[in-house]
């Protein structure tokens, strides 16, 4: 099965140059220095990071068609609704580890750079794996459909990141100190080198987003199979996550049914994958659809508010081995 591409070379070094200036732009001018977001900000960047994904969704409707603007309109609507799942784990993340509010959003950007350069080696084995095995679409299809059903019957789970593998691994091999230095990710004291608990949060964060893009990716690839349309969709998505993240953090749980939702666009997107050869379902098609069952789940989550208590505002101190030999609470 062929993969044809609309991303020439030169599409695709412009695309990602203007990617790694606007991340440049973004630590180095916007938030040089480090301060607590608060909601008008989170607000006008998360409307900033829309509009520039419409005005590109634009920009690809005039350059390849109609159809080519659904399918990236599409993939950025689904990847940027599953991202939504992502800010609820981050939530926890950074209340286990009782993150400053102030370095809060240098976490999101080196997290959300790392998330860049994984997604992008994704896509690509997951381009190359369709272009040599057409079967694959029907194994993607099948993983969507499996998850789909497991998080819609799924009780809430609590997230325990201190029993991640990755992050134990790491608080044994490297030397660490127990206390936030500012946005300092690595210290030198005595001519040593440490980590931080930032550290470990960041390692969390990257850790996480992997996990996260086994359904996310897949999911992109039963809209379009074109490498640059998932690529670019993916990127929006992403670039706009850490502003998303500071103005749903008050409101988190408000958003109960979304949960529902996301199951249900899950299960919709590897439905479309499994009958692919049969009936190919038109963009126009499964965006309707897929907006039609998130507006459901939000609208819903307000009209039945939920009883369940929030996450507790006093979050367990975290004491990382290399100081006093002991591991996380």
């Amino acid at each position: 099965m062929g993969l044809h591409s609309v991303g020439t070379p030169g599409l695709w070094i412009a695309f990602t140059v203007i990617v790694l200036v606007t991340l440049v732009l973004d630590l180095g001018v916007f938030h040089r220095k480090a301060h607590a977001v608060r909601m008008r900000e989170a607000v006008t960047w998360t409307l900033v990071w829309i509009v520039l994904a419409l005005s590109f969704t634009v920009g690809v409707w005039q350059r390849f068609g109609a159809e080519k603007a659904l399918e990236f309109l599409t993939g950025y609507v689904i990847e940027y609704s599953l991202s939504v799942d992502n800010l609820f784990v981050f939530l926890v993340i950074f209340s286990y580890f009782s993150v400053p509010a102030v370095v809060q959003h240098r976490v999101l950007f080196w997290g959300i750079f790392g998330a860049v350069v994984m997604r992008g080696i994704f896509i690509v084995i997951g381009a190359a794996l369709l272009q040599a095995f057409h079967w694959v679409m029907f194994l993607f299809g099948a993983f969507l459909v499996f998850t789909g059903i497991k998080l819609l019957f799924q009780h809430e789970e609590d997230v325990h990141p201190e029993r991640n593998p990755v992050v134990r691994l790491l608080q044994r091999l490297v030397p660490a100190i127990p206390h936030y230095r500012g946005g300092a990710f690595i210290v030198v004291e005595n001519g040593r080198r440490y980590a931080t608990p930032l550290l470990l949060v960041l390692v969390t964060v990257e850790v996480t987003d992997v996990i996260f893009a086994t359904d996310s990716i897949p999911a992109i690839f039963a809209i379009t199979t074109d490498p640059f349309i998932v690529y670019t969709s993916n990127i929006f998505a992403i670039l706009g996550l850490r502003s998303l993240f500071f103005v749903l953090a008050s409101m988190m749980e408000k958003f109960h049914y979304l949960k529902i939702g996301l199951a249900l666009v899950l299960a919709f997107v590897g439905v479309k994958m499994l009958i692919v050869d049969l009936y190919k379902i038109p963009i126009a098609v499964s965006l309707s659809v897929v907006a039609a069952l998130l507006t459901a789940a939000v609208a819903t989550s307000l009209l039945r508010p939920p009883t369940k208590a929030p996450l507790p505002e006093h979050p367990p101190h975290v004491v990382l081995p290399g100081v006093d030999g002991r591991e996380a609470d």
